[in-house]
């Protein structure tokens, strides 16, 4: 199954792709090179889908726990002034997606969506210090029943042209489905209360839906 942010990237990329194979194959008689350009071409087109990838997640319900909105490896947990929206201390859990992981961005809480906003910006390398504050991103903020207020950011990273965030404010969403997509390489961070029981410990892997990187009850 593949997100439906990649069909017209991948309808595209296979446009091309076929129509350069197709002039290689009438103008070059040279076997091994038009074999070269036809390998390179499936291995090119298959990097463009498996990005695009979607698989389906279970995710357990379950208001005390925050689970990872993306999958990736947890690089940063440290306890950081959010400025944007709570303006106070918060702990910070980041978690850098590879272009080889999966880029859907999922909520890691269920209920009202109480703040949503883009931020255009810069496209600094995703483990950056100022990425967070000066590259393109968008900040969604989930209020829900038992954990409160959770607030989630995702990040461009340098090759990530493109964030999509499905969150729209007053709206109610469910724990683990879409909330947005990042094209190529990114981060994002979840921000929860100080002396919340974190589950993840920095280089941990985690998948987006399904880990749980947080225990908002101890």
């Amino acid at each position: 199954m593949f997100h439906k942010e990649g069909y017209k990237i991948m309808t595209i990329t296979a446009i091309i792709l076929i129509a350069i194979n197709i002039i290689t194959y009438n103008l070059i008689n040279v076997y091994w090179i038009k074999f070269a350009i036809l390998v390179v071409s499936i291995l090119f087109f298959f990097l463009i889908i498996q990005f695009f990838r979607n698989p389906k997640r279970t995710t357990s319900f379950n208001n005390e726990h925050i689970i990872a909105p993306v999958d990736g490896k947890v690089v940063a947990i440290e306890e950081v002034y959010e400025k944007e929206y709570f303006k106070d201390n918060r702990l910070q859990i980041s978690i850098f997606m590879s272009p080889i992981n999966v880029h859907v961005t999922r909520h890691p809480v269920g209920g009202k969506v109480t703040y949503s906003k883009y931020h255009p910006g810069k496209f600094l390398v995703a483990w950056h210090p100022k990425s967070s504050e000066e590259n393109e991103r968008t900040t969604v903020v989930v209020k829900n029943e038992t954990a409160g207020e959770i607030l989630y950011r995702q990040i461009a990273g340098a090759l990530a042209k493109r964030i999509v965030n499905y969150a729209e404010v007053d709206s109610e969403v469910v724990q683990g489905s879409d909330s947005g997509f990042i094209k190529f390489g990114s981060r994002v961070d979840v921000f929860v209360p100080i002396g919340t029981k974190l589950k993840v410990e920095i280089n941990q892997k985690v998948k987006g839906g399904v880990s749980v990187i947080a225990d908002v009850v101890s």
